[in-house]
């Protein structure tokens, strides 16, 4: 029964790694700038403080610049995750955190570059 229950632990194990190694990349670079998994711009914000771990869209902000979401997959330089304050995990570059616009309706819009001077397409 032991060697029963050893056996179905492995599996289990096998098969989250498997699950985590399909993850897919949370960015990627396109065209010389970043997007997310879905093709959608990546911007940052010139009001966050790079490596604070804070990102300082809060609110109405956070609702028009939605946080790109880091995931549970392990990250290497230049990316890491910041907790926001609701507890989810967004991903950094560099340390800023990285958000898309809601007003990018297809892949490859580019919005939000340079909105109130202050959010800036990732180009590298």
């Amino acid at each position: 029964m032991k060697a029963v229950n050893l056996g179905i632990a492995c599996l289990s194990a096998l098969f989250a790694l498997s699950a985590h190694a399909a993850d897919p990349a949370p960015v990627k670079k396109v065209d010389g700038i970043l997007v997310d998994a879905h093709g959608m711009t990546v911007y940052t914000f010139d009001k966050d403080v790079a490596g604070s771990g804070k990102s300082a869209c809060k609110g109405q902000c956070a609702e028009n610049w939605p946080a790109v979401k880091a995931g549970d997959a392990p990250l290497s330089e230049p990316y890491s995750a910041i907790v926001r304050d609701d507890g989810t995990k967004q991903l950094a570059y560099h340390g800023k955190p990285l958000y898309t616009y809601i007003k990018d309706k297809k892949a490859g819009e580019r919005e939000g570059d340079k909105k109130m001077n202050v959010w800036h397409v990732v180009t590298d």
